[in-house]
């Protein structure tokens, strides 16, 4: 079997989903529209890659004026598939490789929606609105990681939709010895996220800043892993609070290192504002650490309340205050719900599994063309 995927080929989401689908034997030819870091993919056998090296330094004021410069990359993913003659032809992210897919008019075709794809950009204007939904229109099949994503995906579209679950490799998210980043006897209320506005990291940060006021006698510390926009107006609020002794900013951390820094956390906490699935709360449980997460999106989906973790309002620092307080003061609740946790992604979010059913998928299209 071979299968084109049109997709950015920088994101960690499609290295994982290329190696994984290279290692089971399938031939994946790869485009990207822009020129990428071909290490990621050096081992693999039965892989073949193309790209545009469309000017991805363009801000997004420029970005909208000249989206129309990659619909030249339809000839070229055209060119790819007289010549590759795969498959199945799979784009990731219905708004731009959606699109350039749906212009090829090749078949069988798949589109696997992200996120913002579907939630921010089919509001931004009429026009976006009538992309995503011709893109969408074009595929034989629509992919969703959540249930609550598919549910907003049929908004715009009348296709099937699947959810295919973005999973967690369990043997390498897992609970294990590691080196401290604090002093011992620390209890870290930690996160790992891209430092950016959708991510609510202020209410976290006020939130932390309660608990270590009000029970100054825990040595607690917060962990706040990524980059991102943001980063110099959270330090800001950090100062403001008066706790940097307590706060370490890590910077951007290469995803092959991040099992290290989950296994410092002993609460994690996503505050977000909006959020499609929750990759990072899944390697949170996978490594039995509790979590707490705002009711939205897909989160309260992979997260079962008071089982494998808490779940608080959006936008309410003292409610995730509250629930790190819980935690906190209860290390048997602790390890009681990061055990569940890890049971739970064991269940449903295996990623060996969720490779097997993609696989799955793109036999069942085969067979029926």
């Amino acid at each position: 079997m071979k299968v084109l995927i049109l997709a950015n080929a920088e994101s960690i989401h499609t290295k994982k989903w290329v190696v994984s689908l290279s290692e089971k034997g399938i031939d994946i030819v790869l485009f990207s529209l822009h020129a990428f870091n071909t290490s990621s993919y050096s081992d693999l056998h039965n892989f073949s890659y193309y790209n545009l090296e469309y000017n991805n330094s363009l801000n997004k004021q420029e970005a909208k004026f000249k989206k129309i410069y990659y619909l030249k990359a339809v000839s070229k993913i055209k060119n790819i598939i007289s010549i590759e003659k795969p498959d199945i032809l799979h784009a990731h992210y219905a708004s731009s490789y959606g699109l350039l897919g749906a212009l090829c008019k090749f078949h069988p075709y798949i589109i696997s929606v992200w996120g913002s794809d579907i939630y921010e950009f089919p509001r931004s204007s009429i026009i976006a609105k009538t992309l995503v939904k011709y893109s969408l229109s074009k595929a034989d099949l629509v992919l969703s990681t959540s249930n609550v994503m598919a549910k907003e995906t049929r908004k715009y579209c009348k296709k099937q939709i699947e959810v295919t679950p973005f999973g967690i490799d369990l043997s390498v998210f897992y609970n294990h010895p590691h080196q401290n980043l604090f002093e011992e006897n620390s209890i870290v209320i930690g996160t790992i996220k891209t430092l950016e506005k959708i991510y609510g990291l202020e209410y976290l940060i006020d939130a932390f800043a309660i608990v270590a006021k009000k029970l100054p006698e825990h040595k607690t510390k917060l962990l706040i892993v990524g980059s991102g926009s943001c980063e110099i107006e959270l330090k800001d609020r950090v100062k403001k609070w008066g706790i940097q002794d307590r706060v370490l900013f890590t910077g951007f951390i290469d995803h092959s290192l991040l099992p290290k820094y989950y296994n410092n956390i002993h609460i994690f906490v996503v505050s977000s504002l909006n959020e499609s699935f929750g990759v990072s709360v899944l390697e949170a449980s996978a490594c039995e650490i509790p979590v707490i997460v705002t009711n939205t999106g897909g989160l309260p989906e992979i997260v079962e309340n008071n089982i494998t973790g808490l779940v608080v309002p959006v936008q309410n620092a003292d409610e995730i205050a509250k629930a790190i307080e819980k935690l906190l003061l209860n290390e048997k609740l602790r390890v009681a719900i990061g055990k569940n946790g890890r049971k739970r992604v064991e269940t449903f979010y295996n990623w060996v599994n969720n490779v097997l059913l993609m696989i799955q998928i793109y036999n069942e299209l085969i067979s029926k063309k």
